[in-house]
């Protein structure tokens, strides 16, 4: 049974981050250019100038921080930032929306247009300095996670209805030929959004308009639902003590008004108590 983890709804929450040293978990509301987390002292937020919308740790007082405009450096105790490098920086169009690191310490991001122009984002990872683009014209860019054995890597494009499967070089992590379908939602009518691995290798899948995470075993078998009370479910994390509990974003964008005086908790972060068993996020290594 899921229930709210904080309350502070959000236009567009997004990109839940469990900080293994901190034991704390953070997330945005990409629409409110927010930064978002709370721990035993209670809520707290950090306001920025454009979109910002994923992040890695790179330390115990410091994240990397996906924006519109690049990746960032960023200090949780002074609030001070430093570009590590441009992110699609010369187009007004685009914003960064989901991102990851992954198993050898580089970061993947997408992109994706500020209005969903079809198209017009796209998937990167930075790794050892160098910023490489992986997948173009992608709509809406989501779902970017990895396998525990470092096999593969996860991501879609959220209005193809499917999320594919890259194989991974396992010394570098650069991916290896083309990516496959590994889930085809289409015929069900699920929209894939966010998602995150588990120990074992199962894909748990937020779908926006389902109010659910959906896990999924590696050959992309279901098998079983977590539901939210909230419509559109974002982004889910596994984080606590033991890496059981299954955190989960959502957004009010896109409801009307009657829906969210009717059901005042979407938009707000949830939790779900001994869901499964998660994987602890990789460190950023710069």
């Amino acid at each position: 049974m899921s229930q709210v983890f904080d309350d502070r709804p959000c236009a567009l929450g997004e990109g839940p981050l469990w900080h293994p040293e901190r034991q704390q978990l953070f997330w945005f509301d990409i629409v409110n250019k927010r930064l978002m987390t709370r721990d035993a002292n209670g809520p707290q937020s950090w306001d920025f100038a454009e979109h910002v919308s994923a992040a890695g740790w790179i330390d115990r007082d410091t994240l990397l921080i996906a924006s519109e405009t690049g990746l960032w450096r960023f200090g949780l105790e002074t609030g001070h930032k430093d570009r590590i490098v441009a992110l699609e920086a010369d187009n007004p169009v685009t914003r960064s929306n989901d991102g990851r690191a992954d198993p050898w310490g580089g970061f993947w991001i997408g992109t994706m247009g500020k209005r969903a122009e079809r198209g017009a984002g796209a998937i990167y990872r930075l790794w050892r300095g160098e910023m490489r683009q992986l997948v173009p014209d992608v709509t809406i860019s989501n779902a970017i996670s990895f396998a525990p054995d470092r096999s593969c890597a996860y991501f879609c494009d959220t209005a193809t209805g499917q999320v594919r499967r890259w194989g991974l070089d396992p010394e570098t992590g650069w991916p290896e030929g083309d990516s496959a379908v590994f889930l085809d939602l289409r015929a069900e009518g699920l929209n894939p959004d966010g998602a995150v691995v588990d120990a074992m290798g199962n894909l748990w899948l937020a779908q926006w308009g389902a109010a659910r995470v959906a896990a999924y075993d590696a050959g992309g078998a279901f098998l079983r639902a977590v539901p939210f009370a909230a419509a559109h479910t974002s982004c889910p994390a596994f984080g606590g003590p033991e890496l059981t509990m299954l955190f989960c974003t959502s957004a009010r964008e896109g409801l009307d008004a009657d829906t969210i005086a009717s059901h005042p908790t979407n938009g707000m972060t949830f939790a779900a108590e001994n869901a499964g068993q998660g994987q602890a996020e990789h460190r950023v290594i710069l």
